[in-house]
């Protein structure tokens, strides 16, 4: 299979899932998904964004070698929110080495503050961050209160979702 060419053939769950079997458990296929996502056009990056996500949670061994790239990638200005939603999404699943814990929590942070950032992204941050607080007890009560300064403003989803992490926290 040509990744590439998948990745504009179809843009469908279906074309996602088969790219995530073709790629499998093979470091390779994924390195070339993770050098499509980080540097194709921006057609190719954002339909890359789903299955690299899907296949980082199936597969965590192999976005190991990339986190730092694609965490950096977060930080470019104007990326397309399909490169985030699915780039957080995989952060909430996976153990992210110390090393990057600073940086993540930091951008996880700007995420949820930023009111014109999608509810998609704002709720995998604040599942990032609860899971980060869990090794750094000490950011609980920003986690705490930034979701209670987001609240009043969010949708049902952010919502339902802040409240089962500060029910979390409080245990």
């Amino acid at each position: 299979m040509n990744i590439r060419e998948a990745l504009l053939q179809e843009h469908s769950k279906q074309q996602c899932e088969k790219i995530v079997r073709y790629i499998g458990s093979s470091q390779i296929r994924f390195n070339e998904l993770v050098q499509l996502f980080l540097n194709d056009e921006y057609r190719v990056t954002q339909r890359a964004a789903w299955p690299l996500s899907y296949s980082a949670i199936t597969h965590p061994e192999l976005i190991r070698k990339h986190l730092r790239s694609l965490v950096k990638n977060l930080e470019i200005p104007g990326i397309h929110d399909a490169v985030k939603r699915n780039t957080v999404r995989m952060l909430q699943a996976i153990d992210i080495p110390t090393a990057l814990q600073g940086e993540v929590m930091d951008i996880c942070f700007r995420f949820v503050e930023d009111p014109n950032e999608k509810v998609a992204v704002k709720a995998f941050s604040l599942t990032v961050l609860y899971n980060l607080s869990r090794k750094h007890p000490d950011i609980i009560p920003e986690v705490k209160l930034l979701i209670e300064q987001q609240m009043p403003h969010q949708t049902a989803g952010f919502k339902s979702r802040a409240k089962k992490i500060l029910k979390e926290m409080e245990k």
